[in-house]
């Protein structure tokens, strides 16, 4: 294709979803100018502030995106919030195609009586704390001996393995020092996590289960009786690689002995979320019925209620996208109402803008999952491009690069670039390596800002 000059496309962003797609863009026959912008000060999204300070190889990820951020050909625009430091009408103005990879942040709910109770929390949130969000609170209520744990995915892993851990065993990795302040001054003894179906139909990867039975002075305990195969769980088990490891992992759990660790975590299966128990307010227990698999993976209540005396309560059932003013959402699904990447009104699509990433196809897959859906977000994009440079044609004087930038300074926008983010990125290496660690992360926002643009 031949045109006067690059299209310009916007993607909201920083995370994998959007890198990924920069990236596949960038190598297109499309001559581009890519600007990925992002509403925190830090890049990475949730592989920043989504995986648990004690998964390194998941960290590694950040080494790829890093490595394709740091080229020179795309331009990171950090600190910058869509809906109040810009408008979409000003991303229309500046840009040919906006592509959405805002991702699944929040948590998705769980409706069932007494989950508002003071004690009840979303996983998510508790994830953001410990990975040192800037956009959430400092401290956290970490009262409880006892705590539940709704959901049988790594979040729920990451949740359960954080609370019952003891803290010097997290002090090499990047925790914050509140986050580790408060962890040891935790009684916590057992966690409890909770699936309502089986072993074969967890959504744990075996890596993440076998590294649970290794935490130091931290015994995974589990319920023989809690162990069903119907026909489509040992189907899977005997089909599935992953499936057949993580059964054979918590099988060969019901063998051992009990330990003595000063710690637990105990893993239920076939027991289903009922209702968080409650006094004066606060959590006192939670109440699970006994389901039974049906044959197909499927399992149904058997009218057979449970309790446990718990504290706290954790739901970590899925992370659920957040809503762009202005963008069609699918309230349903937690996305942006979109075919194969294509944003869509009432079915109809809206010019020049696409999706990519969880907020496209909901918070399913691993990070890795993102590549490939980006490529088709990004095919879909190269094939309207002759469209976009029509549509846009008779705007192109506003889609120099230099413009955004100036309207960002003249409105008061801390922009963080990417020069701007190695200033910080080495600020905090350098803080960890005065401890023998990889980072000390940086958490409030305005010192984040301060140490990249070199005001402090």
């Amino acid at each position: 294709m031949t045109t006067e000059r690059p299209l310009r496309v916007a993607i909201i962003g920083a995370g994998p979803a959007g890198t990924y797609a920069a990236d596949i863009l960038s190598k297109s026959d499309v001559p581009t100018s890519i600007d990925i912008i992002e509403r925190l000060p830090a890049p990475f999204g949730l592989v920043r502030y989504g995986v648990a300070p004690d998964h390194p190889r998941i960290k590694q990820i950040v080494v790829a995106l890093a490595n394709v951020l740091g080229r020179g050909d795309i331009r990171l625009l950090a600190n910058v919030n869509i809906g109040t430091d810009l408008t979409l009408q000003d991303l229309r103005d500046h840009y040919d195609a906006v592509i959405f990879a805002t991702g699944a942040f929040k948590d998705s709910d769980l409706n069932i009586p007494g989950i508002d109770l003071d004690g009840s929390y979303g996983a998510a949130d508790f994830v953001s704390w410990f990975d040192g969000h800037p956009d959430v609170p400092r401290t956290w209520p970490l009262e409880a001996k006892e705590v539940a744990v709704f959901g049988v995915g790594n979040v729920a892993l990451d949740v359960a393995r954080i609370l019952a851990k003891h803290p010097k065993d997290l002090a090499s990795t990047e925790v914050p020092a509140n986050v580790m302040e408060l962890l040891e001054a935790s009684p916590v003894t057992d966690v409890h996590v909770f699936g309502r179906r089986g072993p074969a139909q967890v959504k744990f990867s075996p890596l993440e289960l076998r590294e649970l039975g290794h935490v130091p002075d931290v015994d995974v305990v589990v319920y023989p009786e809690d162990y069903d195969f119907d026909e489509a769980s040992i189907d899977a088990a005997e089909n599935n690689k992953q499936t057949k490891q993580v059964v054979k992992t918590l099988t060969d759990w019901t063998l051992r002995e009990p330990g003595n660790a000063s710690r637990r975590i105990h893993l239920h299966f076939l027991q289903s979320p009922h209702e968080v128990l409650g006094e004066d307010g606060k959590v006192t227990g939670v109440r699970v019925e006994r389901t039974a698999l049906q044959g197909d993976g499927t399992v149904k209540g058997t009218g057979e209620f449970i309790d446990y005396p718990v504290q706290a309560v954790y739901r970590a059932v899925g992370y659920y996208g957040t809503e762009i003013d202005g963008v069609p959402f699918d309230a349903s699904k937690g996305t942006i109402a979109n075919e194969a990447g294509r944003v869509v009104d009432g079915g109809d699509v809206v010019p020049g803008f696409y999706t990519t990433g969880w907020i496209k196809r909901g918070p399913v897959g691993l990070i890795g999952h993102t590549k490939s859906d980006a490529q088709e977000t990004i095919a879909n994009l190269v094939e309207d491009a002759p469209r976009l440079y029509a549509e846009t044609q008779a705007g192109a004087q506003q889609l120099s690069p230099d413009n955004l930038l100036h309207l960002l300074k003249d409105r008061g926008v801390d922009v963080v670039q990417w020069h701007d983010w190695e200033i910080l990125d080495q600020h905090e290496r350098a803080l960890g390596e005065a401890d023998g660690r990889e980072r000390v992360k940086i958490v409030p926002r305005d010192e984040m800002t301060d140490i990249a643009l070199k005001r402090a």
